[in-house]
């Protein structure tokens, strides 16, 4: 069952009834973050690769994975990071014991994302690409220019911008995103390469 929490915008003081995201899990259970209620959102001014992930546990398998960190763009303008519990606090998480294996109908598990050499803008949007694929989303396409409307990738049920530089994303990129996703009924998301790349960059230059 999707989760709803109250949130507050701290700079516009407006309240959001924030669906918490649900992702599937490689046993096949859908899997969501709790939430941590109570806990006030977090305006994000920079970001970095640790602080959009998160490590959520599947209550049906106990399967520790890395999914993004829930967040919630304002109208006003606002990227609020969402607060959750860490792995193993929510009391309603179940654990299944090592020695019980999976039922024989559950999907085999997913191999490890293996990441691609990020060299240029292009090489950022094909890694994303290649993750949301990993993560489960279907008909993942890339555009073959990047369009006036800034939209990177298009998935079924997404939408994505990436960005391929180590700045804070623009007002203009958050607006435009949020304002494509809600023309088209759809979750936005803006998809962060940059860290990777100006370490690949440096690892070469070095």
């Amino acid at each position: 069952m999707v989760e709803s929490v109250p949130v507050r915008c701290p700079a516009c003081r407006r309240e959001h009834a924030y669906l918490t995201p649900v992702y599937p899990c490689p046993c096949g259970a859908p899997t969501a973050a709790p939430m941590l209620r109570g806990a006030a959102p977090e305006p994000i001014t920079h970001r970095t690769w640790d602080d959009d992930w998160v490590t959520v546990r599947c209550r049906a398998c106990g399967r520790h994975d890395q999914w993004p960190q829930p967040e919630l763009c304002c109208p006003c303008g606002t990227v609020l990071r969402i607060p959750v519990a860490a792995a193993g606090a929510d009391p309603a998480d179940g654990v299944r014991p090592s020695h019980i294996p999976l039922p024989r109908t559950a999907p085999a598990p997913r191999p490890s994302f293996r990441p691609m050499t990020i060299r240029t803008g292009r090489d950022a949007v094909t890694a994303a690409a290649m993750y949301l694929r990993w993560l489960g989303y279907r008909e993942v396409v890339i555009s073959a220019e990047r369009p006036s409307s800034r939209i990177d990738l298009r998935a079924a049920g997404l939408i994505a911008q990436v960005d391929s530089t180590t700045r804070p994303s623009t007002l203009r990129d958050v607006e435009c995103l949020w304002l494509n996703a809600l023309n088209t009924s759809v979750n936005g998301r803006i998809l962060l390469a940059g860290g990777v790349w100006k370490e690949e960059r440096e690892r070469e230059e070095g």
